[in-house]
């Protein structure tokens, strides 16, 4: 796929219900030709839909639609479910993974399953997550953020802490890529993908306008650095890396509001951190993502929860 041809079909998923998602776009799913997958991109009454398929043996295709449809309600996803279906129904599948990111509450549940979908094990990361409100003006936003959260931006600023977009180079993929694997180290090596994938990943959206790095700096050197990218007016935080013998206080923070700025001159309102604990445990410090909570709720102290992934079985008549 051109990019040309990835930046039409990005545009016609922002005409969904829900404005589109990053984790829907033409960049991620030609990405995932690297790991067996096949994008297939379908309209279903008006909505367009990027699904994932990868061969399963002896049993069919398996259909993944990330973070998708792109719809607001129960009522809109029951609207395209029997086209879903018969088009499974063609390309031999014996299951599909719906992602939608439709707000948790027990009566979204209910509607979910009355449609024959099954809850599942997430795959994307902001199945809970904070989102920020980056349509105010910048002064409006920042003072939106809790005192921890502005403590934290000022005394980097303070202390000599600069944060920037960085243009998208070989040398700068490899920095962001150390950094990542630094990070990683003793915690989530097993979540580290191949270099050539974040490569092709990053390229994807800087190519199409929609990416950038954001690097921090102190006393020279990188100490914080991240990928972000966006759909219409929606901006998403995905990878993420600091320096691990010489953490700086601050600078993520920074680095996080240079990211939202950059967004919302391009027209986004809201920036989604992505990934939180689910809201009732916040507070729980044996979650494993109690830590990434607290950094992420002093933009704001509000955490999202969707309802997750439900599978639907298919079956062949």
């Amino acid at each position: 796929m051109t990019f040309d041809e990835m930046t039409a079909w990005d545009n016609k998923l922002s005409a969904n219900p829900d404005g589109g998602s990053v984790f829907q776009s033409a960049e991620i799913a030609e990405t995932k030709r690297l790991g067996g997958w096949i994008p297939v991109y379908r309209q279903f009454d008006g909505v367009a839909v990027t699904i994932l398929q990868k061969p399963v043996t002896f049993l069919g295709n398996f259909w993944y639609i990330p973070k998708g449809p792109g719809v607001t309600t129960p009522d809109q996803l029951a609207a395209i479910m029997p086209a879903i279906r018969e088009e499974a129904k063609k390309h031999h599948v014996f299951a599909v993974k719906f992602e939608p990111e439709l707000l948790k509450s027990l009566e979204n549940h209910q509607a979910i399953t009355t449609l024959g979908l099954v809850p599942s094990r997430s795959i994307q990361p902001n199945s809970s997550t904070v989102l920020v409100d980056i349509a105010p003006s910048v002064q409006d936003i920042l003072a939106g953020f809790n005192q921890k959260g502005r403590h934290a931006i000022n005394r980097a600023i303070r202390d000599g802490v600069t944060a920037k977009a960085v243009m998208f180079t070989p040398d700068n993929a490899k920095v962001m890529y150390d950094l990542l694997v630094e990070t990683a180290t003793g915690r989530f090596e097993s979540s580290i993908r191949p270099f050539d994938y974040y490569y092709r990943f990053w390229a994807n959206f800087y190519d199409t306008g929609r990416g950038s790095f954001f690097f921090a700096y102190a006393g020279g050197q990188v100490v914080s650095a991240a990928f972000a990218m966006f759909m219409g007016t929606k901006s998403t935080y995905k990878d993420g890396a600091s320096v691990r013998d010489k953490q700086v206080y601050g600078a993520s923070h920074l680095l996080q509001w240079e990211i939202m700025q950059w967004m919302k001159e391009r027209g986004c309102t809201q920036h989604d951190l992505c990934g939180a604990p689910p809201s009732d445990r916040a507070d729980d410090p044996s979650h494993p993502h109690h830590g990434i909570g607290r950094f992420k709720t002093s933009f704001n102290k509000h955490i999202t929860d969707y309802v997750g992934a439900y599978d639907l079985p298919i079956h062949a008549t």
